[in-house]
């Protein structure tokens, strides 16, 4: 598997042990309040708990863990695929929003994030998501091997 990626600067990359401090430091110090709301998470993460999360994903074998890093190398973000079905239609994989990484109806722009990627919309979980006082779906979002690979071309 291509473990590193790169464009206009930025880079892709599988995330490793050495990490987990800037990891920490540049993403959870303090966590933003809005990402917390979109990702549908909690706004305070102890070191400890970020820690202990960041080593147990990366020593995982049932998924992939990679980090956004900008042009300055600053990591500004994280990528997991946590399903790949190596079996579906012979050996096609699917790379799904999962319950921890979604898009609810009141994030939109991850919604177009997701659809620019390639990703197609699969279903709805109406009401799944209490949000400011009132219920939002959760939107169920796959990219199959045949839809990447129509996206991607080897560099």
């Amino acid at each position: 598997m291509k473990a590193t990626w790169q464009k206009d600067g930025f880079r892709i990359r599988l995330a490793k042990a050495s990490d987990v401090d800037d990891y920490y430091f540049q993403n959870y110090c303090p966590l933003d309040k809005g990402v917390a709301r979109l990702t549908g998470c909690k706004e305070h993460f102890t070191k400890e708990e970020v820690t202990s999360f960041f080593l147990k994903a990366i020593e995982e074998t049932d998924r992939y863990f990679f980090l956004i890093i900008d042009p300055n190398g600053k990591i500004i973000g994280e990528s997991v695929i946590n399903a790949i079905d190596w079996d579906l239609r012979r050996a096609n994989f699917r790379i799904s929003t999962g319950l921890n990484w979604t898009s609810f109806s009141f994030n939109l722009r991850a919604e177009k994030a997701y659809l620019r990627a390639g990703f197609k919309r699969e279903g709805v979980l109406r009401d799944a998501v209490f949000d400011r006082g009132k219920y939002a779906d959760d939107i169920l979002m796959a990219i199959l091997e045949d839809d990447w690979r129509t996206l991607t071309v080897d560099s």
